[in-house]
């Protein structure tokens, strides 16, 4: 059958699987794809490659950030919506109670493997060696009082040697990602809340108020010492080469990929290296994902083929085109997981 045949055809099962006014009167026959700027360059590699050597169209990918694409995945069934949403983090029990409140009832979870989230500095200077408690009082907006009393106080840290007598007498300085990003989520979640939690009156609140724990461990001060840089990783790159007082925060692969100009500060005298990010040696690394419309696949040209790409050996595999640009594979057993996943369009449950 030809592909324009085909698509014909598909117009009237999409139709059906949308109702009221998300009804389809066409069939898009491409794939539309959003979310995180970490997964967006490993996402571009696997589409050109999917439209040169496949009969489909050459989907479309947009970075909005892994927040940004969770509301435009989950805002309804149909052609005017995302099929797959990229995320540098695990999807929200909120965020999927969204999805099913709009139709969006069938949600398939793809692990695509690892990165690291790295806090780099100008090749031009020396690179840092972090605690993760360092973050935490670096970045944080109240922190504990350093008089030694059990009360938080407005971050009163100017530089890094403030917070720590072994760091250089610099003043704190870091360019990362907006609250919309998979990225400041998992930073919070994976580095400043480590730090946080290394203060045992403060762990102490996760079990008897969490909300309170959370907020004193993940909000980030905004005095200007951290500068949200937007959603492109390649901006804070260039901003770190021409400014080496600074330090930015973005994925492993952008550091990978700009050794030339940058280098990533160890935590705990673990660097952010391939090995290190793939043995869990290194302590700020998160696996990604995307999700998928079950409702869609059966409908838009392509997306099995596309998601079974993907996750090829050849693609994401240990010797896969996507290790060379930062990605961190998924062992064996992970990639056949997934890849039954993907034949069989299974939901994922939360």
């Amino acid at each position: 059958m030809s592909m324009k045949k085909q698509i014909i055809g598909l117009a009237a099962a999409l139709s059906a699987a949308v109702s009221g006014p998300a009804s389809a009167q066409s069939v898009r026959d491409y794939i539309s794809i959003v979310g995180s700027s970490t997964v967006y360059p490993f996402a571009t590699v696997v589409v050109e490659q999917f439209g040169k050597s496949t009969d489909y169209k050459t989907p479309t990918v947009e970075s909005t950030g892994s927040g940004g694409g969770m509301k435009l995945f989950c805002a309804g069934v149909g052609i005017q919506y995302p099929d797959i949403v990229n995320a540098s983090r695990r999807i929200k029990k909120s965020e999927l109670d969204t999805c099913r409140k709009n139709g969006v009832k069938d949600v398939v979870e793809l692990k695509i493997g690892y990165d690291g989230i790295a806090i780099a500095n100008s090749k031009k200077v020396q690179p840092m060696n972090f605690t993760l408690r360092d973050i935490f009082l670096a970045l944080a907006k109240e922190v504990p009082d350093p008089k030694g009393t059990e009360a938080l106080v407005a971050n009163p840290y100017a530089s890094w040697k403030d917070v720590n007598l072994t760091l250089p007498d610099q003043a704190i300085e870091v360019l990362g990602p907006p609250p919309t990003s998979g990225t400041r989520d998992a930073f919070a979640e994976l580095a400043m809340e480590g730090g946080c939690k290394t203060f045992d009156w403060i762990k102490a609140m996760k079990k008897t108020d969490k909300n309170q724990y959370k907020a004193i461990c993940h909000t980030v001060r905004e005095d200007g010492v951290y500068v949200e840089a937007g959603e492109n990783d390649n901006l804070i790159v260039q901003k770190l080469h021409s400014n080496p007082k600074a330090l930015g925060i973005f994925g492993f692969s952008f550091l990978d990929q700009n050794l030339d100009k940058i280098r990533g500060s160890a935590i705990g005298d673990v660097k952010p290296e391939f090995e290190t990010i793939s043995d869990g040696s290194y302590p700020i690394s998160r696996p990604l994902y995307f999700y998928v419309k079950a409702a869609h696949a059966s409908v838009i040209p392509g997306i099995r083929e596309y998601l079974s790409e993907f996750i090829s050996e050849r693609a994401s595999g240990n010797e896969g085109y996507l290790t060379d640009r930062g990605l961190i594979p998924m062992s064996v057993g992970e990639r056949r997981k997934f890849a039954d996943d993907v034949k069989n369009m299974t939901a994922m449950s939360m």
